[in-house]
Parts: C-alpha cells; structure tokens; sequence
C-alpha cells in the first residue's frame, strides 16, 4: 500500500531536477456515442467525453498538491475516431469540432483519439475520414490525431503511407500562418499501442475498459543528475544508477495514477516510463547521453548509449509499477529537447542519425521540421522508413513530421511552450515517387508467423 513516505525521496529531484509528472491522461470509450446522425453523434461524443472528464482538472491539482509533485498535463484519450465517424465519414469534422469543444470545456491541454487503425488495408470510410485530418487539425485547437499504418503482423500499409505524404503537406498548408503547427498535432505509427498516455499519438484502444487513467512520468534531468554523481563509473555501474533512479521516479507515478483513477471513478490502467525532455536546460535526453560520455549528441557511439539508457529506464521502471505501458522508454523529439536542438544546429545530428537510434527507442522520429518544399512522396518515404524500423523490429515507431511552409535548411520554426522550436533539417534530395507510388502491401516479416 502506498503511503506519503513513497516519494518523500523525491523532493529534491522535484525541486531541482525537474521531476514531474508529465501527463495524466484519461482514455474515454466512445463505442456507447455510435448511431444516429452525424449532429447527433457528434453531440453524444462531447456529453460524453464532458461528463467522464468534468473533474479531471480539480483532480490532479489536488493530487499536485497534496503530493508536492507537479503534474504538467491533464489530457483525454478517445476510441479511434474513424470507428465512430463509419456511418457519415463525409461529415467527420463534425466529431472533430465536439471533441475540440468538449476539450475546452472540461480545461484540458490536448485531446487524441481523432485516429484511424488501417494497417491491413483501408476502406472507403477510413479513406475518407483520413482526408478530414487536415481540416479537424487546422480548426480546432487541442485535438490531436494519428494513423496506424503498419504493424509486425500484418506488414505495412504503403496505400495509406502515400495517403499521409499528401495529408501532411496539405496541414502544413492550411496551418502556415503557426510554421506549420498543425503537423506537430498528428503521428503516423506503426504497431500503435492502445494505452498511450502521451501526445499527439494518445487513443483509447478498443480492447480497454470504459473509463481509464493512464500515466506518464519523466524525469529526464533526475537521471542526468545521477550519472554526474558518478562521473568514473563503468557502463555497468551507471546502468544500475539509471535502474535505481528510474524506480523512484516510476514509484511517484504509480502512486498518483492509483491515486487519481480512485477519485475519477476510472480503472487504472498503466504507467508510462518514457523519459520525456523539454526545451528547458538540464531536463534533456541528448544532455544524459553526453553526460555518458559523447562530445555531443549525433556523434558515433550516440545509439549504443541510447540503447542502454533504455533498457535500464525500462528494467528500473518495470520493478516499481504493476502496469507498465504505453511507450516505456526515451523520447528523442528534437523540438522538445534543449540538447538535440543545439546537435541539429551544429549539423551533428542529422535525420539519417536519428533514424538509427529509433531502432533502440522509444517512438521514432518526433518534432522534426523539414523544408517547406520538401515533397508528399519524400515525406511518405521518410514514414515507409520507420514503420520498416517498426515492424522487423517487433516494437512501435512513428514519425512526426513537420514540413514547414517558407522555411528552408538554417532557418528555424517556433511552437512555443513545450513544443519548443526546430531548426529546419535537410532532406535527401533524391526522388522516391516511383516507390511510393506502387502501392500495396509491403508483407510482415517471416517472424509475424508464430501462433
């Protein structure tokens, strides 16, 4: 049973380090809101998700205080939109719009589930619900959105892969006044999971349970901390640093996610132990891996320390919770992460370099802006890339990608908050339209074969 003493060891990470909570997210069933209209849907969807979420807010300020921990988003997860939107998907900005609305209404940051799970294949609805995304995401505020366009066990979807090539460009478009913002709010996955807590990938899978509390912790500078405090230690002395500190931190999680899915008349589901930065100095994936010893992020040896670091966040993190989730492991968006900002300023790190350590991460290649004439066929190729990274792999990846209008390699674009800003990063010039044009269906790997 958890007491208060659980996480009186936490203080000074709190107070120095930059621990929070980043994200209480709660994953809404919308299967109850299917039937009617497209107006009298969309009017099920936001009493629903208004009614389950209407104390989300007081909640985790109460938790924050009573706790002393910060708890930095409050956020809701919905079932796929797609699903819902089936009947009338001509008519699917409609679920967008009450999604967006009820999201202000209760006072949460973002809002995910306006989705689509077509790994297999893809059928009109869900083609047609795919072409709203531009437009759910330029005129609303705090929904975000993704695709599921691969998985290890069915291969990869590259009909839909060509499809976002396209849908991407046409939001950077719709969004150029905000340096293309509206692409930072959409994912394109491969193997998605159901019980993500973070954003902009989060959905409420439709395996889950009604109403459920999912949880992601960071803690980026805390572990950077603890390997400064061992500066001459060998690789297996500092993988257990990295597991120890990971137990605490995930220890705090688990105590609030309990915590806070008691007081939502909600299950509780996982803890997420994704280390995720922000822009703020000390608070940075890239700084730890320094801090292991590289000169600077990007450089040889820079996915050999990624690797590692993971693992041990992951077998840290797993022994202090009794529902690990979600993502698990260390993000690496470049426009959230102070250290990966300055690598891609000096050129150190580059798209192809990232693309390698997505093998041994968490997600993939996240906030990156690319120039603004950087073309739907080279965008769709960039996903084709991952999802294969993904699916040989057995693990989830994605690509947020964020062509931004007018820019150009040495320019920079601004989000703000802790979006934080990306300097523009180069492309390969050379085609890949033929590729992506044909289509089809590239087959899952002979290890999808095992029932």
């Amino acid at each position: 049973m958890f007491k208060y003493g659980d996480v009186l060891e936490t203080i000074n990470m709190i107070e120095r380090e930059h621990l929070d909570i980043r994200t209480v997210t709660m994953g809404i069933s919308l299967l109850p809101c299917i039937g009617g209209s497209a107006e009298q849907t969309a009017q099920k969807v936001y009493d629903r998700v208004c009614k389950k979420a209407e104390n989300i807010v007081k909640v985790t300020a109460d938790l924050s205080r009573e706790y002393g921990i910060p708890i930095v988003n409050k956020r809701v997860s919905v079932t796929p939109a797609a699903l819902v939107c089936a009947p009338f998907p001509e008519k699917a900005a409609l679920v967008g719009k009450a999604l967006d609305n009820a999201a202000k209404t209760v006072g949460i940051d973002f809002l995910g589930g306006y989705s689509a799970l077509v790994h297999k294949g893809m059928a009109d609805y869900e083609r047609q619900f795919i072409l709203s995304i531009p437009e759910v995401l330029a005129g609303t505020e705090k929904v975000c959105s993704s695709v599921n366009v691969g998985s290890s066990k069915s291969g990869i979807n590259m009909d839909a892969v060509k499809l976002l090539g396209q849908v991407i460009k046409e939001t950077a478009a719709k969004t150029a006044d905000k340096g293309g913002f509206g692409c930072a709010k959409f994912v394109a996955f491969c193997n998605a999971v159901e019980d993500n807590p973070f954003m902009a990938g989060a959905f409420h899978g439709v395996g889950e349970s009604g109403t459920v509390i999912n949880v992601g912790v960071s803690g980026p500078g805390v572990v950077q901390h603890a390997i400064e405090a061992i500066p001459d230690a060998d690789l297996s002395d500092l993988a257990e640093m990295i597991k120890r500190t990971a137990f605490k931190i995930t220890r705090a999680g688990q105590l609030i996610a309990k915590e806070a899915a008691k007081r939502l008349n909600a299950e509780f589901g996982i803890v997420d132990l994704s280390l995720a930065p922000t822009p703020t100095r000390g608070d940075s994936v890239a700084q730890i891996l320094e801090e292991m010893g590289l000169e600077s992020v990007g450089t040889h040896g820079t996915t050999a320390c990624l690797a590692m670091l993971n693992d041990a966040v992951k077998k840290g993190g797993v022994m202090a919770s009794s529902r690990v989730g979600g993502l698990s492991g260390a993000f690496i968006p470049v426009s959230e992460d102070i250290g990966m900002i300055e690598a891609a300023e000096r050129g150190t790190l580059n798209i192809d370099k990232l693309e390698a350590m997505t093998a041994v991460c968490s997600v993939g290649l996240d906030m990156i802006a690319v120039p603004g004439d950087t073309t739907a066929a080279t965008i769709s190729a960039i996903i084709a890339d991952e999802a294969a990274i993904g699916m040989i792999n057995n693990k989830t990846t994605a690509v947020r990608i964020i062509p931004a209008p007018n820019k150009k390699v040495g320019d920079s674009v601004d989000f703000g908050g802790l979006l934080g800003h990306a300097p523009i990063m180069p492309v390969h010039n050379e085609a890949a339209e033929k590729f992506i044009s044909r289509g089809g269906l590239i087959p899952a790997p002979i290890h999808s074969n095992k029932n």
